[in-house]
Parts: structure tokens; sequence; C-alpha cells
């Protein structure tokens, strides 16, 4: 615990690190399907939006959830240290972070009915679940920036 308390700071900024890197893959994905999903596309068109959307999660999206959760889990091992995590912005603010693992998994999965061939949502349900990054991203930063509870 003494580890994490000497260097909060550093855990802090590597954590948001990690979540800006998470969320501009939650931004990009959805988007990324929205056009994979346009009603005339060819196969190499098609292949080419398997490729970057398989690239995107494994090797940006993944990776930067991993880091955010392993970091985040730091930082609150500092709130219970420092007798704050009871404060209700922290527990909304985690609510939220579940919500997007779940989100990141939906997404998951949707790019493998891509990859198969196999999807059948319309390019609407893209456009309109893309917009369910933007509405976590506000409900965390109020709760960290203002901790309005």
């Amino acid at each position: 615990m003494q580890f994490i308390i000497d260097h909060y700071l550093w855990i802090k900024a590597f954590h948001l690190i990690a979540v800006f890197s998470w969320m501009a893959g939650l931004f990009y994905l959805p988007r990324l399907f929205v056009y994979h999903s346009a009603s005339i596309i060819t196969f190499e068109t098609s292949l080419t939006f398997k490729i970057m959307e398989r690239k995107l999660l494994r090797f940006i999206m993944n990776p930067a959830m991993i880091m955010s959760w392993i970091f985040g889990l730091m930082l609150v091992g500092y709130h219970i240290h420092m007798n704050s995590f009871s404060q209700g912005w922290l527990h909304v603010k985690l609510l939220m972070v579940v919500f997007m693992t779940i989100f990141h998994q939906l997404l998951a999965y949707h790019r493998k009915q891509f990859e198969q061939d196999n999807n059948q949502k319309k390019e609407k349900y893209f456009r309109l679940i893309n917009e369910i990054p933007t509405i976590l991203l506000i409900v965390i930063v109020i709760c960290v920036v203002v901790q309005p509870f």
C-alpha cells in the first residue's frame, strides 16, 4: 500500500493514459461498424474493415481496458486506505466503468459477428450505440471533477 501512496500521481497519470486510449477505441469501433454494415460493400472492403476492427480491439482496446482496470483498482485501494471510498461519486464512477466494460464486450461480440459474416444489425443500430461511450464519459467526468455527491 505504501507504494501506491508514494506513487499516487504516477498511477493516476497512467490510469488516465489507459482510459484515454480505451475511450478512443470505444468511440472508433462502433463508427467502423457503421461503415462496415453499409448496404453496398465489396469483399475487399469488408476484409479491410475486419482487419481494422480486429487490430483495434486486440492491440489497443483490450490492453487499454486491462490497464485502466489495473491502475483504477490501485487508485481504489488508495481511496480505501485514505477512508474516502464511501463518497457517492466514486461508486457512480465505478458503476459507469462496469457499464463501459460491458459495452466493450458487446462491441467484441459484434466484431466477431462481422468476422464470421453473420452481422444482423443495421447501420442505424451502430449509429445509436455509438453514443453510449459519450454518455458514460460525461457521467464519469462529472463524477470525478465535480464530485456532486
